[in-house]
């Protein structure tokens, strides 16, 4: 398999160089023994090229990232399956495959392989840092003995590898959440599944759009919601604060952390819980697996962008019980017009201190005075600061 035409490596563009360069000095001082010299040099540049370019070979890779979601330092391991599509003996290739961007290069050699033999190769990933990290396309390399041409062909598409943030066992009983008010006893009926219908009310912000029941909409003119017997206990709106010059990198990850084990505690107590951030992300309510590693796929690809204020970029407005994580960059006075713009006593900050800026903890002003404040020290454990404060 080959993807356009041979050319000279760095090695063979220095040689192509000093013959040229040889000519000249030949030229200029009459040494006529330097244009045999150059010329055999162009030689071997052409025959090193028309070698790989006469080259006939078929290798492919199908390359396996196991998982694919991981948290942060957790191992995960890339599986490589190579093949030779071709009739005959391949030659020795050069595979290369970045990673993050191209900061860092898994480079092995693969060996002569027989017509249609397969071999597995692998390696791990480095999985210290949060982020959606894009893995390949993994180059094949074909070169002369001489290192002076080669050809190069794309081996395996591109993959990616999601490296959640760290998610703190919190306990679930100290969340913020109220007892949702469609809350009612379960009928006792054999064969009844948890999704099945069981009622109707009105469309409340963030509800799913999937269970909207059309027929009794039409009929009253207003959107009404299934109700599943399944019912939770209650709903919870967690939002991260990520305007650029609130956090350093220190506090970001920590800040995403706190998010992620908040919303993993209520996804653990079969809580609705929801995902706001100042960039404009809201993912809505729901309480299953999958809207929980959909949460954590929107953490891990978290990014700071400009914002004006908190209130202003959230827009949340009274959502019932809610978890703000944002750092002491804040002032007292935006976190105020957040609590009384959000009308309800069950409201927990959770600020974390920056490092180099030390200050007394926030003092019991009346709109924070409502609001739990859970404060973490720079350096300190947010698991240790969230379980010290009264339920």
């Amino acid at each position: 398999m080959k993807a356009g035409a041979a050319g000279l490596t760095q090695r063979g563009w220095a040689l192509l160089a000093v013959a040229a360069a040889l000519a000249i000095g030949a030229f200029l001082f009459g040494i006529e023994e330097l244009y045999a010299v150059a010329a055999a040099a162009l030689v071997l540049i052409a025959g090193a090229r028309a070698w790989v370019g006469g080259q006939q070979w078929d290798v492919r890779v199908v390359r396996h990232v196991r998982p694919v979601r991981v948290p942060a330092g957790a191992a995960a391991r890339v599986e490589l399956a190579v093949v030779n599509h071709e009739t005959r003996r391949s030659p020795v290739l050069a595979a290369r495959d970045p990673f993050d961007g191209g900061r860092r290069w898994a480079r092995f050699l693969i060996a002569p392989l027989d017509p249609g033999e397969v071999r597995w190769a692998a390696y791990t990933l480095p999985t210290s840092r949060r982020g959606v990290f894009t893995l390949g396309p993994l180059e094949l390399e074909l070169s002369d003995p001489f290192g002076l041409a080669r050809i190069v062909t794309i081996g395996c598409p591109p993959s990616t590898l999601t490296v959640h943030p760290r998610v703190d066992l919190i306990r679930s009983n100290y969340l913020p959440a109220e007892r949702d008010p469609d809350m009612r006893v379960p009928l006792p009926v054999l064969g009844r599944i948890g999704d099945e219908f069981y009622g109707l009310r009105e469309y409340r912000d963030g509800d799913d759009l999937r269970r909207v029941h059309w027929a009794s909409t039409a009929r009253v003119d207003q959107l009404m919601i299934r109700q599943p017997e399944n019912l939770l206990q209650g709903r919870l709106t967690v939002a991260v604060d990520l305007r650029t010059g609130i956090h350093d990198p220190t506090t970001l990850e920590s800040a995403l952390s706190a998010a992620a084990s908040i919303l993993m505690a209520g996804i653990r107590s079969r809580i609705h819980v929801r995902l706001m951030t100042t960039t404009g992300i809201d993912t809505g309510f729901g309480a299953t697996a999958g809207h929980g590693a959909a949460l954590l796929d929107v953490l891990a690809g978290a990014e700071l962008r400009p914002g004006p204020a908190l209130l202003d970029d959230l827009r949340i407005g009274a959502v019932g019980p809610l978890a703000v994580v944002t750092t002491q960059a804040v002032g007292e006075a935006e976190l105020a017009g957040l609590t009384r713009a959000n009308g309800r006593d069950h409201i927990t900050l959770v600020i974390f201190e920056r490092s180099g800026e030390r200050r007394e903890r926030m003092g019991p002003s009346r709109p924070l005075a409502r609001s739990r404040v859970v404060a973490v020290r720079a350096g300190g454990s947010f698991q240790a600061a969230w379980e010290a404060i009264p339920c």
